[in-house]
């Protein structure tokens, strides 16, 4: 016993040392290999110490090596909420003599009735206070009387708590994901076939036993909510206000046809509820049966008709074994040659195989069985809802008026992303619409921000194309009576879209409306004062369908139509018709765009175009940094950053200038996937994704600042004149990325501060080169090179160079945040918060290998950090824009190379040369 004794406390000093040892390493922000491997041992410590000890540590606790740094925490906080709630129920002093008390008056009570029983004969009970007593009943009596009935049974007053559900917005189709539950397959099929599918939002509840869809009723939860998938197809086909597209599959218009698809359902349910699809009962054969009569007599393609209706749906679905598999796994062989071709007849229409992907993708987890053409999702990534290989179509749809931001670049990339996972299309289509705002500069830099972030769309097109459809459009909303000419100022429309008051052109004929329409689309100083309104909703509780502006009058000429057009439809108008034209499956945008979903629906129906689904995404928001156009314009014009790809702007040109790589924004952007909450993200979780992607293929360089450099004579060494070499790996991790060729002579170059205090006899390390011993200090250091040297012996480990006329001038630049506040509250001017220290530089003397690295090219430079070459030595000029001012000269003048460091992520530099900003 004494032994273990002793091996557990020599265990436990080593379990306190490595703690000790993690949180040193952590605190002064040590390698990351290095906090891993103490972590490692620490594991492995305490693991030897429970397996000692009964799988117990030292407080007593249990120890499971494989238990995660989150599970530990909850279990903690479990067992502290454990202990804290058996301290309040534990009984006090007081509650324990209260009890007693109660006992010993309740056995009081209990004797004194027995005594007065026993002074009584026992034949009755004593007189009730202020009552006589009851009485004596006789033998005969008692014998008289009926059986005494036994005591009813008490029932619990507790009701069960019935199941809160939650809130269920309009056509939102719930049902649990769990195996073996019913799914509305019917309903989700009906949407397919008459591709209104975008229109129903699903939601997954492993608590409904039965599918659920939302109405558009009013009330409680319960009021709003259909129940079943044969209740549910028929609201959504009943209430869509694409008649012409539902009323078809309900039997159409009159009521002959919608009785004949009613009889059928009735029937197949009838059916069903007495069979199964897995075996043949007589409910199953009957209806194959009753389906073969019904096509073989009416010699008919479907149940009730030519053309497939709510009938058919219902049936294909009764005889499906898996709604979710592809082809359909229920056994045809064995149907009537008539049922067969039916039943092939529906499987293979596209709209069921759509169908099964949504089934399959709705829920975020599994994807379509047979997608095994696809690479796999993305981490991060969830599936689209009804995303079919090949036939995917995504756009990203910029307005030429600015620069691309890093918010921009979620977006192209997660669409880029989407199209090219699903073998599909993207299409970049530059919504011109405003020619206020648009100029070509702006249209060809998107271009080229597209492919330095290695995005290339299949087809590039222009809403300006189609400004003639457009114009037809609201030409036919303005004929249908959707549509009104509006001249109330602005600011009254304002207030009465609040209001939610109807304005007073709001019933105007067609004719009127026409004319009005033609006048401001003539160009005509009296039609600057009219525009077009879609006639919406104005008491509802969405502000964008409170009859929105489609349509108004702009003549400034157009970058790309000239004058051609005097008016010009907005986005909201445009942005769902173009989509739809072009094919879109798909519309990936931010959630701030969440009110005008609805909107965008309501134009795609009115118009009776295909709809297009909505999938929506957080917009990328990052503390310190602005993304606003307005604001970032005013950085430029006031002279505060040298152009739109300064470095420390967040436009795409401006962080891939900084050092950003492009393969790592991606995979960051990926990572965040198209979730919908909005979160403030730290600029370091990115930097140090990005430097584990360029880390290991940036070449190693040393450099020596220009001031306070002292110089090392080794007198075992070669003169400079001579051309003395070591040929080293450029990347002493990885000898892959290749070598380079360092001089070496006797007259050696290092920073002053890295010798401060050192001593004769000292040994030191010069990095790449080997152990120097220093024999003389006074007057200048002195030492001599020690070939097989022990260089971990010594305390000092020097950066250095050798004196050489091929040594060339490098210019450093670091930057800080323009802003000094993580995020601006609403109301707060964002010129109180500038950061004014937000740019640095130096000059370092490097090697003559320095004068080969190429435009763009990432180094380490050794002791200092990562660094991305913004120009050349000896290229002039540089390729920011705009006047230095108060942004600073980055190094435009002179032909010397200059370099831009990147970010790693640490909160602290890597050694004392770090640089002079704080390091993020």
């Amino acid at each position: 016993q004494q032994t273990m004794g002793e091996d557990l406390q020599s265990i436990q000093a080593k379990i306190d040392a490595a703690a000790a040892k993690v949180v040193a390493l952590k605190k002064s922000g040590g390698d990351v290999d290095a906090i891993k491997a103490t972590v490692a041992e620490l594991i492995a410590a305490k693991t030897a110490y429970a397996n000692a000890n009964d799988g117990k540590l030292a407080d007593g606790t249990p120890f499971d090596p494989n238990a995660s740094k989150k599970d530990k925490k909850k279990k903690k906080k479990d067992d502290a909420q454990k202990a804290a709630n058996a301290a309040a129920n534990a009984p006090t002093a007081e509650s324990l003599a209260k009890k007693e008390a109660k006992k010993a008056e309740k056995a009081a009570k209990k004797a004194a009735a027995k005594a007065a029983a026993a002074g009584n004969g026992g034949s009755t009970p004593p007189a009730p206070k202020g009552g006589k007593a009851p009485e004596k009943v006789t033998a005969a009596a008692a014998a008289a009387a009926p059986p005494r009935a036994p005591p009813a049974k008490v029932q619990s007053k507790k009701k069960a708590r019935p199941i809160q559900f939650g809130k269920v917005e309009p056509m939102q189709l719930i049902f649990s994901p769990n195996p073996g539950a019913k799914v509305p397959f019917v309903t989700i099929l009906a949407a397919t076939m008459t591709a209104l599918d975008p229109d129903l939002k699903y939601k997954m509840d492993s608590r409904r036993t039965t599918p659920a869809l939302g109405t558009h009723g009013t009330g409680t939860t319960a009021d709003r909510v259909i129940q079943g998938d044969i209740s549910c197809v028929k609201y959504f086909l009943r209430s869509h206000p694409r008649q012409d597209l539902t009323l078809p599959l309900l039997g159409g218009s009159d009521f002959k046809g919608q009785s004949e698809v009613d009889e059928w359902i009735e029937y197949v349910l009838s059916c069903k509820g007495a069979s199964s699809a897995t075996n043949n009962s007589i409910g199953y054969n009957e209806l194959l049966e009753s389906i073969n009569t019904a096509l073989s007599s009416n010699n008919t393609m479907y149940l009730c008709g030519s053309s497939i209706t709510l009938a058919d749906i219902v049936a294909f679905g009764a005889l499906n074994l898996d709604p979710k598999v592809h082809p359909c796994s229920t056994p045809t062989a064995s149907f009537p040659s008539d049922v067969a071709r039916w039943f092939s007849l529906i499987d293979s229409n596209p709209a069921t195989l759509k169908a099964r992907h949504l089934l399959c993708s709705i829920d975020g987890s599994t994807e379509f069985p047979a997608d095994d053409v696809l690479e796999p999702l993305a981490s991060g990534c969830h599936f689209l809802e009804g995303a079919i290989p090949f036939e995917v179509c995504t756009r990203f749809p910029p307005e030429p008026s600015g620069y691309l931001h890093i918010g921009h670049a979620k977006a192209v990339l997660l669409n880029d992303y989407y199209a090219r996972r699903y073998k599909g299309r993207l299409i970049v289509r530059f919504d011109d619409t405003n020619p206020s705002k648009e100029k070509e500069e702006f249209q060809q830099s998107i271009v080229e921000d597209l492919k330095k972030l290695g995005v290339f769309p299949d087809v590039v097109t222009y809403t300006s194309d189609y400004f003639a459809q457009l114009k037809s459009y609201a030409e036919w909303l303005i004929d249908a009576g959707l549509a009104f000419m509006d001249d109330t100022p602005q600011e009254e429309m304002q207030k009465e879209r609040m209001a939610r008051q109807n304005s007073k052109r709001r019933d105007m004929s067609v004719e009127e409306n026409r004319k009005y329409f033609d006048l401001m689309g003539s160009g005509d100083a009296e039609g600057a004062k009219w525009c077009l309104r879609a006639k919406v909703n104005m008491q509802s509780v969405n502000g964008t369908m409170r009859d929105p502006v489609i349509f108004r009058q702009n003549l400034t000429p157009h970058h790309r139509s000239g004058t051609t057009y005097k008016a010009y439809p907005t986005y909201d108008l445009a942005c769902p018709i173009v989509d739809s034209v072009e094919g879109v499956t798909h519309a990936l945008r931010t959630t701030e765009y969440n009110d005008r979903d609805e909107q965008y629906a309501w134009f795609q129906n009115a118009l009776k175009l295909r709809r297009v689904r909505i999938h929506g995404f957080a917009r990328m928001n990052f503390m310190y940094t602005e993304l606003s156009k307005r604001k970032l314009t005013w950085f430029v014009e006031n002279g505060q950053v040298t152009g739109w790809d300064d470095p420390r702007f967040p436009t795409v040109r401006g962080v891939v200038r900084r050092g950003v790589n492009v393969e790592a924004l991606r995979g960051y952007i990926l990572s965040q996937g198209a979730s919908r909450r909005i979160t403030l993200m730290e600029w370091n979780k990115f930097w140090a994704v990005n430097k584990k992607e360029i880390d290991d293929r940036a070449k190693r360089f040393m450099v020596v600042s220009k001031e306070g450099a002292t110089t090392i004579t080794l007198t075992n060494a070669a003169d400079p004149s001579k051309n003395v070499h070591l040929n080293i790996d450029a990347h002493p991790k990885f000898p892959e990325v290749g070598k380079r060729l360092l001089k070496i002579s006797n007259k050696v170059m290092v920073e002053a501060s890295d010798v401060d205090g050192v001593e004769v006899g000292e040994n030191i390390v010069l990095s790449r080169w080997g152990v120097v011993k220093v024999t003389k200090v006074e007057g200048g250091i002195e030492g001599e090179h020690v070939p097989d040297g022990d260089l971990k012996a010594c305390k000092r480990k020097l950066t250095w160079l050798s004196e050489s006329n091929q040594n060339i001038d490098v210019k450093l630049f670091e930057f800080d945040n323009l802003i000094n506040k993580p995020a601006l509250e609403e109301g707060e001017n964002f010129k109180d918060f500038i950061n004014e220290n937000n740019l640095a530089h130096m000059v370092v003397t490097g090697d003559a290998g320095m004068r080969l690295l190429k435009q763009d090219e990432v180094i380490q430079i050794e002791r200092r950090g990562l660094y991305r070459v913004d120009k050349v030595h000896g290229r002039i000029g540089n390729s920011a824009k705009g006047g230095s001012g108060v942004g600073g000269d980055l190094g435009e003048e002179g032909g010397g190379l200059v370099l831009f460091m990147i970010p790693d992520g640490k909160s602290k530099a890597m050694s004392t040369l770090g640089g002079k900003l704080e390091h993020r």
